[in-house]
């Protein structure tokens, strides 16, 4: 038994060790000096989002409806909102309706689907936003629309923010 004391109190010197280390990590660190309250804070002119890749310029803008018809008024808006098409229809068209808090510019595409995914077109606006705003997307076909189920997906900078699914008869 008395060779095994040794290693006990290697362990519980061990165990010491580890807890007195990990203890001096917790402790509080220095408070910083706060300026006073009438002091503006100094700027940084340098400085730069964390990773400008990833900053979402999109946050302030978005996406309010999807509206799809035949044909769109004056103001860029579907004249007649519809779900449901001809296969006659030769052309349908999505308005999308945004809005900018601030002078945002981004890119909006529409991607058009049938049934399980099969692509019908896709195209994309490079849009200079500001407050609210329409923007047309079309399909056209100068034959009958495949009776079935469709998808348009709109997405801005490249995340899909709405989608609207429509059938044609």
């Amino acid at each position: 038994m008395t060779g095994t004391r040794p290693y006990r109190l290697l362990a519980l010197a061990a165990a010491i060790a580890c807890a007195t280390t990990l203890g001096a990590c917790k402790r509080d660190q220095p408070a910083t000096a706060t300026p006073p309250a009438s002091a503006p804070a100094p700027a940084d002119p340098v400085a730069q989002p964390a990773n400008p890749v990833t900053a979402q310029p999109t946050q302030a803008a978005m996406v309010s409806e999807v509206v799809l018809g035949t044909a769109a008024t004056g103001n860029e808006r579907v004249a007649e909102p519809k779900t449901s098409f001809a296969r006659s229809d030769r052309t349908i068209v999505a308005s999308v309706v945004t809005r900018a808090d601030t002078p945002t510019a981004t890119d909006v595409r529409a991607r058009w689907t049938f049934q399980d995914g099969q692509l019908v077109d896709e195209t994309s606006q490079r849009l200079e936003l500001s407050g609210p705003g329409v923007t047309n997307f079309r399909i056209n076909n100068q034959e009958d629309w495949p009776a079935g189920t469709y998808t348009v997906e709109i997405s801005m900078d490249g995340n899909v923010v709405q989608s609207q699914q429509f059938t044609v008869q």
